[in-house]
């Protein structure tokens, strides 16, 4: 995952832990980024569909954590953006078939990279949106 969504999600996530179940628009969420609130609201509908986040249309409205901030854990957050992508990227290059390191190549760093994303999720498994929000007190 070379990208900046998880960032810019455990971001949002963590404002609206802070928002304490009040709505908080797009636009204000984007301010804190200091994104386009078009990509802020990309990212609320994935996390909406992940169960993490609830959104209040009309004039008062916004989103809001769907559950308690203690039971999302940044792992999960982590799987929801990941893209079925190793933290470590992917290539694109088709190595030398005639080659004998060309050949296996692929086959033997898919094990690195799984090596990788297990670590990442176990660690992240270990940090709740709640543990993470108290560092802004």
């Amino acid at each position: 995952m070379n990208n900046a969504r998880f960032q810019i999600s455990v971001h949002i996530l963590t404002l609206l832990a802070k928002a304490d179940g009040e709505p908080m628009s797009s636009e204000l969420i984007a301010g804190s980024i200091n994104i386009n609130p078009v990509l802020v609201r990309k990212e609320i509908s994935v996390l909406r569909k992940a169960g993490m986040v609830q959104s209040k249309e009309g004039k008062n409205g916004g989103c809001f954590l769907a559950k308690n901030a203690q039971n999302i854990l940044l792992s999960d957050v982590y799987q929801v953006v990941r893209q079925d992508a190793s933290v470590l990227g992917k290539s694109k290059n088709m190595p030398n078939p005639a080659c004998l390191v060309g050949r296996q190549i692929n086959h033997h760093i898919e094990g690195i990279y799984q090596i990788a994303d297990d670590a990442i999720l176990e660690s992240l498994g270990k940090i709740s949106l709640a543990e993470f929000t108290n560092k802004f007190e």
